[in-house]
């Protein structure tokens, strides 16, 4: 499997990673038994990058992710995780976290903070959750509402931690390109991580932040790159993030599907495949919950895609 440099940061990344969303019991609950046997085929598929967050099942995403790592050469795979909710416990359990799209017990709550001093208690707590010595990649996670504590308090911190060789590399996750792209042009970071915005059905990120990251060398990885579901298998029901997709979308999605098909592709291998076609970007993350849908990731983003796909696609009026 391809890999490539996030920065000047000297960590690499495989074209896909592994995310660990899902191992959080996101929606509806997975076993240890079934969270550890998706790393392991994705690990015997390739993949040595692995992506998590304390936000992931409050915790339970990191504690399945390190325990299914432990054991394979820590020089071997890149992990990275993320920083601005810290886990608080509660005095009482009442219920579970499914508000928060996560089917577990609701034992802590979540408290956002991308102050300095938050910025180390939660890289301290994830070490503490994965069991591991160290993380490769910190992510600034979300902070649509906290931009300017984020640029003033959260990124030095994380700067700090990577001059002090505690992290590899440093970044900002979201699902909008443009805070993104004030990080890439005002500081130092290394990788960002965009959710949704660079799919065959949403280019939005390629206004403003893929040239700039390109510009600047920063690496970029594309996260929802099937948009929550509708282009892994769009059918009426199918979800745009997260919410049901409407006719138009849907229309779209299958028109997508119909030229895919004509060339021999899945529109799966199609979805993936796009993003990484792009220079800035070094790594499409796909969140598993099985050793099956691990699998298909892996053969999906191996499949073979046809220059001439994407050019049927933009004759059609499919693709910008």
């Amino acid at each position: 499997m391809r890999t490539g440099t996030l920065g000047r940061s000297g960590v690499s990344v495989t074209e896909l990673g592994l995310g660990t969303g899902p191992l959080g019991n996101l929606f509806t609950a997975v076993t240890d038994e079934q969270a550890t046997a998706c790393v392991d085929t994705a690990w015997d598929s390739g993949v040595r990058y692995f992506d998590t967050a304390p936000h992931y099942g409050i915790g339970l995403a990191e504690r399945r992710l390190g325990a299914a790592l432990r054991q394979r050469p820590r020089a071997e795979f890149t992990l990275s995780t993320k920083v601005g909710r810290l886990l608080e416990p509660v005095a009482e359990v009442i219920g579970d976290d499914l508000a928060n799209g996560f089917a577990v017990p609701a034992t802590h709550r979540r408290v956002w903070d991308f102050s300095a001093d938050g910025v180390r208690r939660s890289i301290e707590d994830s070490l503490t959750r994965l069991g591991l010595e160290r993380i490769d990649i910190a992510y600034l996670h979300d902070p649509d509402d906290h931009g300017p504590q984020a640029l003033a308090e959260a990124y030095p911190a994380l700067e700090k931690l990577r001059a002090e060789g505690v992290l590899g590399a440093i970044g900002a996750g979201m699902n909008q390109s443009a805070l993104l792209t004030r990080f890439v042009r005002e500081t130092d970071v290394d990788v960002v991580l965009l959710a949704g915005r660079y799919t065959l059905l949403d280019q939005g990120g390629l206004a403003d932040l893929l040239p700039e990251a390109q510009r600047r060398g920063t690496g970029v990885v594309i996260g929802g790159a099937f948009n929550s579901g509708l282009l892994a298998d769009p059918r009426p029901g199918a979800t745009f993030e997260y919410s049901p997709a409407s006719a138009e979308l849907l229309d779209r999605a299958l028109r997508i599907k119909a030229v895919c098909e004509r060339h021999g592709v899945p529109l799966r291998a199609a979805a993936l495949r796009f993003p990484l076609d792009h220079p800035a970007v070094r790594s499409v993350l796909v969140g598993a919950r099985s050793a099956a849908e691990a699998a298909d990731a892996a053969a999906m983003t191996a499949h073979p895609v046809p220059a001439e796909l994407w050019q049927d696609l933009r004759a059609e009026g499919l693709l910008g």
